[in-house]
């Protein structure tokens, strides 16, 4: 069987925008804000690409035709997959809808964080005011970290983490905020779903500590499943991609089906590409252009491009605090692409663009009703 990838290539402001006498000529991807008109349907085989055809919504029919029988199971299920709408993340009362972007804020608590140097380490009154201001500035989920994931960091232990982890989910969970744990180790998940977290994000996809899985499944909670090349204490080693979008792709395939079957609940899975982790800045150019794709997988997307390297590398190298607007711009293009979750570090800003974005898509949807009907 060959490999089926399914690209939306033209995103749309709205289904007006492309509809005809068939009807609506785009399709909503992911439940999200974002519509796209067009797409490719790619067919590799040994890294090749042996077919690939373009369509619209109306021609899509068509287009599925004729394929192998495996072939078709599959681009049906990625053409389904495109226009799911995904339930809302629940964490206790709180409910994060993702039928428009949400924004995660970021909060290490580590002495050696790429972004902050270390400014909420062992400093529980400033990363209880940072979490307070972040969730004033609308952002919906706190995302806590206690181990780097830098390329060089050296390895926490665990018991060093849960130190480090812990108090912070209590104070968030205090302010009652929404809470993730960013963390790839059993124990710590464990300690912070039990001190009140409610997400995980694993920047392993549950390769690092087989224990994982099952800590997630008996809690019941949502996990966010990350690329990254390394299966060791390197996340960052043994890139090197043919095709890094295909490859991609495929990783989160399945790391997602190896999840359900380890008992986690398909609704409970959030999908993240992994900007920055073993990639080159090609390789992560080509991933953000591809963010459309990875709705085929049929789980909502989670994205962190905010102060990457990446943007250093792109204008005058600047430092992780002066990467501002480059992390706005890359948002703005993960929410054209319908990405559902942010994890950005500069909340406020982030919140600001991604309301100004919304206001200009809710117009798009409407500025199309005063038009006369296609003859």
């Amino acid at each position: 069987m060959a490999d089926v990838y399914l690209y939306p290539i033209t995103l749309a402001s709205g289904p007006q925008a492309e509809a005809g006498e068939h009807g609506p000529g785009a399709i909503r991807l992911g439940g999200s804000m974002a519509y796209a008109s067009r797409f490719a349907l790619v067919l590799r085989e040994d890294g090749r690409v042996i077919d690939r055809r373009v369509f619209s919504v109306a021609e899509a029919e068509r287009a599925l035709d004729g394929l192998g029988p495996l072939e078709e199971v599959e681009a049906r299920r990625q053409w389904a997959n495109l226009a799911r709408v995904h339930a809302p993340i629940r964490a206790d009362e709180r409910v994060i809808r993702l039928d428009q972007p949400q924004v995660m804020g970021v909060l290490n608590v580590t002495p050696d964080s790429f972004s902050d140097g270390g400014a909420y380490h062992d400093k529980e009154d400033e990363g209880r005011a940072h979490a307070a201001a972040m969730l004033e500035a609308g952002a919906a989920i706190i995302d806590i970290g206690g181990e780097s994931t830098r390329p060089g960091a050296e390895a926490t232990f665990e018991t060093e983490e849960i130190e480090r982890v812990v108090p912070a989910v209590r104070y968030c969970a205090a302010m009652g905020a929404a809470i993730s744990v960013d963390s790839r180790r059993a124990g710590v998940i464990e300690q912070a779903l039990a001190a009140g977290a409610h997400i995980a994000n694993d920047v392993s996809a549950l390769r690092y500590d087989p224990r994982s899985s099952e800590v997630i499944e008996s809690y019941g909670c949502p996990v966010v499943l990350m690329h990254a090349p390394g299966t060791g204490e390197d996340l960052h080693s043994g890139g090197g991609y043919e095709d890094v979008v295909s490859e991609v792709f495929d990783f989160l395939r399945l790391a997602r089906d190896k999840a359900i079957a380890g008992g986690i609940a398909e609704g409970n899975i959030v999908l993240d590409p992994g900007i920055g982790f073993g990639k080159s800045l090609a390789d992560n150019l080509a991933l953000l252009n591809a963010f459309p794709l990875f709705h085929a997988l049929g789980s909502p997307i989670l994205v962190g491009v905010s102060r990457k390297r990446m943007i250093g590398a792109l204008s005058n190298e600047e430092g992780p605090k002066d990467r501002l607007a480059g992390s706005i711009a890359l948002a703005v293009r993960a929410m054209e692409a319908g990405v559902h979750i942010l994890r950005v570090h500069d909340v406020a800003e982030t919140v600001q663009a991604r309301n100004v974005w919304r206001g200009l898509r809710d117009a798009a949807l409407t500025d199309f009703s005063q038009l006369p009907p296609l003859s």
